[in-house]
């Protein structure tokens, strides 16, 4: 039991091989270019975005950072898409989002406004609530938040942010998101608002739902090391997303906050509601 255990610890994979079952060091396939960009833990997940795909783009990397750093680099065009008109369809990635912004990290001066606000109407405006009216995982509240961004990488992008407390509850939110619009912001801004409402409500322990791989490893493993090399990449490149973390990092002081990944469109009801109220949001106009 403690063997199997310090194995799955280890980040490698057991494969078959013509002397039993063993260790291989697990491998991150990056999709740049491709039906639905993003990071993939396996080939034959990856084979399905490139496949028969015009200039796809995808490369096979030891580490996720390394894949990441990948699939956000490349020109601002964004990815291609296999939409035969110019309108465009959901882009959201299911398991791991890796989308490509549409600007350039300087052009972002409404984010840095955003985060100097750091005020939430929809927290100022609504009173504590029962506590009863919160669903709970032991003594802390349960929230699922969630990102998605129509027409993702391009300048058309409209991105919408869902947080779902539960049916009808009044703090669930359904919003345009503000600044640039990516999936990735979208899901970290999402976080951001619940837990800024949770704080408002005078909750101090959250399970928080995400079917967001990429904002789960952002504030709970990367942010330590981005923060200690200057806000860079292991590659030396930016962290493109940097002000959204560090926004969230903030929130998160004072919370004792469980992660949980959930996975995307798998008909868990907490997700999809969120879901659904991110894709509404994204067809409101920007604030």
């Amino acid at each position: 039991m403690q063997l199997r255990f310090l194995i799955l610890q280890l980040p490698r994979v057991l494969v078959a091989s013509p002397a039993g079952l063993v260790l291989a060091a697990r491998m991150y396939y990056a999709v740049r270019t491709g039906r639905k960009p993003g990071v993939y833990q396996t080939w034959d997940e990856c084979k399905e975005q490139v496949y028969q795909f015009s200039s796809a783009k995808y490369k096979k990397f030891a580490t996720e950072e390394e894949a990441w750093a990948f699939v956000n680099s490349g020109n601002s065009a964004g990815p291609k898409s296999e939409s035969k008109s110019d309108s465009c369809h959901e882009e959201k990635v299911e398991n791991l989002i890796g989308s490509k912004r549409p600007h350039q990290e300087s052009s972002s001066s409404s984010d840095e406004e955003e985060c100097k606000r750091g005020k939430y109407t929809e927290t100022s405006s609504v009173p504590l609530i029962e506590k009863t009216a919160f669903t709970y995982m032991g003594d802390s509240a349960v929230v699922y938040t969630d990102g998605c961004c129509s027409c993702n990488g391009r300048k058309k992008a409209r991105a919408g942010i869902g947080v779902y407390w539960g049916p009808g509850h009044p703090l669930n939110i359904s919003d345009r998101l503000s600044g640039r619009q990516t999936n990735q912001r979208a899901e970290i801004q999402a976080a951001c608002r619940a837990i800024a409402q949770a704080k408002s409500q005078n909750i101090r322990k959250l399970v928080l739902y995400t079917d967001s791989m990429f904002t789960i490893n952002g504030i709970t493993k990367w942010i330590h090391s981005w923060s200690a090399n200057e806000w860079k990449l292991s590659t030396g490149k930016k962290v493109i997303n940097k002000r959204d973390f560090k926004k969230l990092k903030k929130l998160t002081e004072g919370m004792d906050i469980k992660w949980i990944h959930i996975p995307g469109h798998a008909g868990f009801p907490g997700n999809e509601a969120a879901d659904g109220l991110a894709r509404e949001g994204a067809r409101k106009p920007e604030k």
